[in-house]
């Protein structure tokens, strides 16, 4: 009630607890009564200084839901005064919202990309550390290490289509082809994939990747666009 308190509106019992409160120095409601008079000050002096019909000062307090004996054109304007203001701090709290769960969304994924850089870094200094390249198309190499698992660097992969990812498929010698994760890649056609956890290199026979539907694929359904041998 603060804004109509500002106004004068307030009357009887209500006027009298506003009136009592501010008197025992609530500093919060003070506060608060002149946040609300300078919204007053500024809503209002944005009004025409012009005196409406009585015809118009029905229709408008009619429309607002309010009875003419009890209400003066000074309150329905001050109700259409406070009617804005909701609708302005609701606006922002809404941009508010959406602003913050954008910045949100962009920290994990910051965060997501630095561990997967301080994880290829870390498995880049191990020293048993093997390396394959592979060079038609898209470029890079595959990284291997027995306990730690096989990390793919790439660049120059094709965009995809709505509806697509890339699938890293681990193949055994004469064995069939076995899921070993799903990656997208940047906006400049580089990615950084790794698959952890223990890895028989004597049985490894290559490492390939397709072009897969977004929740993967239990076999290779396109031809392989990455295929690095295994050789030692």
């Amino acid at each position: 009630m603060y804004e109509l308190y500002a106004l004068g509106l307030l009357d009887g019992d209500e006027k009298t607890e506003m009136d009592a409160h501010l008197r025992r120095g609530c500093v919060t409601c003070r506060q608060s009564l002149n946040d609300a008079q300078a919204i007053n000050a500024v809503l209002l002096s944005s009004v025409p200084m012009a005196e409406p019909s009585a015809r118009l000062k029905r229709r408008v307090m009619a429309s607002m839901g309010i009875q003419p004996a009890g209400w003066t054109w000074a309150a329905a304007l001050a109700a259409a005064c406070l009617l804005i203001v909701t609708l302005w701090l609701s606006d922002q709290e809404r941009r508010r919202a959406s602003e913050l769960a954008q910045t949100r969304g962009e920290l994990i994924q910051v965060a997501a990309e630095r561990d997967r850089v301080f994880q290829a870094l870390s498995f880049l200094n191990q020293p048993d550390t093997k390396q394959v390249g592979f060079g038609k198309g898209a470029r890079g190499n595959v990284f291997l290490n027995a306990s730690r698992g096989i990390l793919l660097i790439s660049s120059n992969l094709p965009h995809l289509d709505s509806g697509k990812i890339f699938e890293m498929w681990v193949i055994p010698k004469g064995g069939a082809p076995r899921p070993a994760g799903l990656f997208e890649a940047n906006p400049d056609g580089t990615a950084v994939h790794v698959l952890a956890g223990a890895v028989d290199l004597a049985s490894l026979g290559a490492v390939a990747v397709t072009v897969e539907p977004e929740a993967g694929s239990q076999a290779p359904t396109s031809t392989p666009i990455i295929a690095a041998a295994v050789s030692f």
